[in-house]
């Protein structure tokens, strides 16, 4: 199984963490049952707790190295030094404003696209989300670093921009509208595959 855009990706997290909380739930209630009773728990009854304690941290790390390798963008992530972008988009930020190379920055679907990103001043985010307000990638802005997010984006879609820290009270107009937030920011084109996702 591989995951190629963040909802079925949380759709399946949503599953298997609600699974893993039901059962750490269970081995509190049974903590709490046996603190309650009068009788002490004999010595045999310690055995399956601690088996099941053992099963519990098996299967949460066995979850985490299962969804790393069905995830292509980890992957793609911790290796962008040693993957060629198809493109490159320098963008800065400073006094609470984008500095874009173009509108809408236009990728290709199926293929790497690095965003580079430099802070003049403060710490932001960077975020692209879907239509529908859901996050399809971010990162933080450390000022005077160059931060960097490779992405592959495999649906069709336009994404809007915003910066996910907030930057003090400036990111915001008076009539609370955010002022780094820029619509249809990204285009991703070329895709045969007509679904939205990413």
């Amino acid at each position: 199984m591989t995951f190629q855009n963040s909802i079925e990706l949380l759709k399946f997290h949503n599953v298997a963490y609600s699974i893993y909380a039901f059962m750490i739930i269970s081995i509190i209630a049974w903590f709490g049952y046996n603190l309650g009773r009068k009788e002490k728990a004999k010595s045999i009854i310690r055995i399956p707790f601690y088996g099941y304690i053992a099963f519990l941290v098996i299967g949460g790390v066995g979850h985490h190295i299962f969804t790393y390798n069905t995830i292509p963008w980890v992957q793609e992530d911790m290796m962008k030094d040693e993957i060629k972008p198809d493109k490159v988009f320098n963008i800065e930020i400073k006094d609470h404003k984008w500095i874009l190379p173009k509108t809408p920055m236009v990728v290709n679907c199926g293929k790497p696209t690095l965003f580079s990103v430099k802070s003049g001043d403060l710490m932001y985010g960077f975020g692209l989300f879907r239509q529908d307000g859901t996050m399809v990638t971010q990162m933080q802005v450390d000022p005077g670093h160059d931060n960097r997010l490779m992405w592959t984006f495999n649906f069709p879609g336009t994404f809007n921009l915003t910066s996910t820290e907030y930057s003090g009270p400036a990111q915001y107009s008076e009539d609370g509208k955010d002022l780094l937030f820029v619509k249809n920011a990204v285009k991703v084109v070329g895709c045969k595959n007509k679904k939205g996702g990413n």
